[in-house]
C-alpha cells in the first residue's frame, strides 16, 4: 500500500524529535480534545473513481417506527466478526432514514437479489412511500424482510461512530434466512452489475 506523507512539514528533525513535536503539538490541544481531522491528501471526485473500481454487494436496511416500516439502501455493508456474529453498515449523515432507523435500533439487512435494481432505487429515494407494492415478513426482531431479498439478517444496534460524512454502525447479529442461492445484485463503476454464469 502505497502511504502518503504528513501535511505538516518536520524537515531537519530526527526521528526522535518529530516525536517529540507531535506530541507536543496533541497535548496543546486539550484533554480531551478531539484531534482536527488531517486537511485531505487526495481529490475527493479521484477518490470516488478509484473506489468505482472494487465491486460491492447492495442492502436494505429496514427498521420499524412508529408502526410503520422504514428503509434505505446500502453498499458500505460487511460482516465485522464472527464469534460473536456482528457485522457493520455506513449510513450517510445526510440520509434522512438513518435517524428514525436508528431510534428503532432492530434491523434487518435485505441482502438483493440481481433483480431488484429498482427495489434498490426506491430505498435510495428521499420522501417516497418505499415500501408501495413491496411485500416484507416481520423477522423474529419486528424488522421488515422484504420478501424478494436473497438473504436477511436480523440484527440489534451495537454502537455508532462518526466515520466522515457517513456513520459506522455496528449490530449484533440474532438471525439469518437465506433464499435459494440467487444471483446477487452488485454496483461496479457506478452501475448496477450481474455475476456473469459460469461456462
Amino acid at each position: 500500500m502505497e502511504t502518503t506523507m504528513s501535511s505538516h512539514s518536520h524537515s531537519g528533525l530526527s526521528g526522535s524529535d518529530r516525536t517529540r513535536a507531535d506530541q507536543s503539538a496533541a497535548n496543546s490541544a486539550g484533554p480531551g480534545a478531539r484531534p482536527a481531522p488531517p486537511a485531505p491528501l487526495v481529490d475527493s471526485a479521484a477518490f470516488r473513481d478509484v473506489l468505482s473500481h472494487f465491486a460491492t454487494g447492495v442492502v436494505i436496511v429496514t427498521a420499524m417506527a412508529g408502526g410503520r416500516p422504514v428503509g434505505l439502501t446500502c453498499q458500505s455493508f460487511t460482516a465485522l466478526s464472527l464469534d460473536p456474529p456482528m457485522i457493520l453498515f455506513c449510513p450517510a449523515r445526510t440520509s434522512t432514514s438513518w435517524p428514525v432507523l436508528a431510534g428503532s435500533g432492530r434491523l434487518c439487512v435485505n441482502i438483493l437479489s440481481a433483480d431488484q435494481h429498482e427495489i434498490s432505487n426506491g430505498f435510495a429515494r428521499s420522501g417516497a412511500d418505499k415500501f408501495a407494492g413491496v411485500a416484507w415478513t416481520p423477522l423474529p426482531n419486528g424488522a421488515p424482510a422484504l420478501d424478494s431479498a436473497a438473504a436477511h439478517i436480523g440484527a440489534t444496534v451495537a454502537e455508532v461512530h462518526d466515520g466522515g460524512d457517513h456513520h459506522i454502525v455496528t449490530c449484533h447479529v440474532q438471525s439469518l434466512r437465506a433464499g435459494e442461492g440467487g444471483a446477487p445484485l452488485l454496483y461496479y463503476r457506478s452501475e448496477y452489475r450481474h455475476l456473469r454464469p459460469r461456462d
